[in-house]
């Protein structure tokens, strides 16, 4: 039963080619409700067959009916299926383009037939690569459309409900992801109370919607419940791996960088030894930020070099914004304007301008490089971007340090009573920081 030939034939040939190959004339294929004269009629073209008369000749035949109607084993679903296994496989190959446009084909053809199956698992493939490029709120809406019609366990989606989660958080909604995720860890703890992996991943990532929310006192709350549930189970590198993780991402945002630098070296021990590239290249660039924030600009551009070799061309859309952000940052520390403003530009230009937490990082980056060229007019606008961007989404510590470093700017300028009112704003910025340390 060759594809190619399948594919070229229509039902009559096919019909025919079947016949002779099992050495039957028309009468002999006949049956009652399909004479002799209706296999002819079918085999010259000018009748098509019922679905009756299909099954009918294909169990004469020893076909499946999809075989002799389309000249494939597979039924429409199933080929979708294999479809997907193929854009999937693409997607994981690095060959994203190919894939999207492959799924958003099947997708179409899937709701077209009423296939809610592999509709949901369309979207959920398509909604990834968009997250993956930095398209947080279009991923949001492909998650959402997937769940609304096909509701998946918590316990066995983490994947799917974790991302939607990320991508809620970096479309500037932290609080829907806070929501999400404590609705998918009472989910777990009500199906599967002895799933503690699960359990503490989905801890993890609440953790780091609750930073971002701006209340790091629930967040090291959650860690610290999380560590609790997790001395108890199996050794499992990758859920200490991200433990460590958000202990270093809550260490970092309270300004600990020393605690931050500790734990995230403890989590590249545990991924150096599971050869997982892309994780630890992202656990080089958690360094380069912390070093950056150490302004130790010559090691963090070493760790900026380990983390873009190891993420290579599978880097997502916010791995390179971020790559390029803390080049410019160390760039800026040693003196080297022009580059620093060049990475930075490219930065701003790279992240989505619905991620506003990445597009205020990305500008106030822009805003200490312009600083060290001497457009100050240029640095202005840039940090007052990055400020405003950053205090609406609860960065407090990131906020305050852009505000700092623009009412600096300001005084470098000699524009001292703008600087004053800057400044002032920074404070206020740094109140609302403590406060959230504290949990209030």
């Amino acid at each position: 039963m060759s594809t190619e030939r399948g594919s070229t034939e229509s039902i009559g040939e096919r019909l025919r080619r079947l016949r002779q190959e099992r050495d039957l004339s028309q009468r002999e294929l006949a049956s009652p409700g399909v004479s002799y004269a209706y296999i002819s009629r079918i085999e010259a073209g000018s009748r098509q067959p019922s679905v009756k008369a299909l099954r009918r000749l294909a169990a004469k035949l020893n076909v499946t009916p999809e075989y002799l109607e389309t000249g494939s084993d597979l039924d429409a679903a199933e080929a979708r299926e294999l479809r997907l296994a193929d854009a999937e496989l693409a997607i994981r190959l690095g060959e994203r383009i190919e894939a999207e446009a492959a799924l958003t084909e099947i997708l179409e053809d899937a709701v077209r037939a009423g296939d809610v199956a592999n509709a949901t698992r369309a979207r959920i493939a398509l909604a990834f690569i968009h997250e993956d490029r930095g398209d947080h709120k279009i991923a949001v809406g492909l998650f959402e459309q997937a769940l609304a019609a096909d509701r998946l366990s918590a316990a066995d989606h983490l994947d799917v409900y974790i991302s939607l989660a990320r991508a809620y958080d970096r479309s500037g909604t932290p609080e829907r992801a806070v929501e999400l995720l404590l609705h998918c860890i009472d989910e777990v703890r009500e199906t599967d109370p002895y799933d503690v992996a699960a359990e503490v991943r989905y801890a993890t990532a609440l953790s780091n919607a609750l930073s971002d929310a701006g209340d790091l006192g629930a967040a090291s709350s959650v860690l610290a419940d999380a560590l609790d549930r997790s001395r108890g189970s199996a050794d499992d590198p990758y859920m200490r791996v991200r433990l460590h993780w958000s202990l270093a991402r809550l260490a970092e945002m309270e300004g600990k960088s020393a605690a931050a630098l500790h734990q995230i070296r403890r989590a590249m021990a545990l991924l150096e030894a599971t050869d997982d590239t892309l994780h630890l290249g992202r656990a080089h660039l958690a360094c380069a930020l912390v070093m950056n924030s150490q302004a130790n600009a010559e090691a963090a551009l070493d760790q900026l070099d380990r983390a873009e070799k190891l993420l290579g061309v599978h880097a997502s859309g916010d791995d390179r914004a971020v790559l390029k952000v803390q080049r410019a940052r160390a760039y800026v520390l040693l003196g080297r304007g022009e580059e620093a403003v060049a990475l930075a530009r490219e930065a701003v230009h790279l992240v989505d301008r619905r991620n506003e937490p990445e597009l205020g990082t990305a500008s106030a980056a822009l805003g200490d490089a312009l600083t060290v060229v001497g457009d100050y007019d240029g640095a202005e606008a840039a940090y007052s971007e990055a400020v405003d961007l950053l205090e609406g989404q609860s960065r407090w510590r990131e906020a305050t340090e852009a505000a700092q470093a623009w009412g600096k700017m300001l005084r470098k300028a000699g524009r001292e009573a703008d600087a004053l009112d800057v400044l002032e704003r920074a404070a206020a910025l740094g109140l609302n920081l403590t406060h959230s340390a504290i949990g209030r």
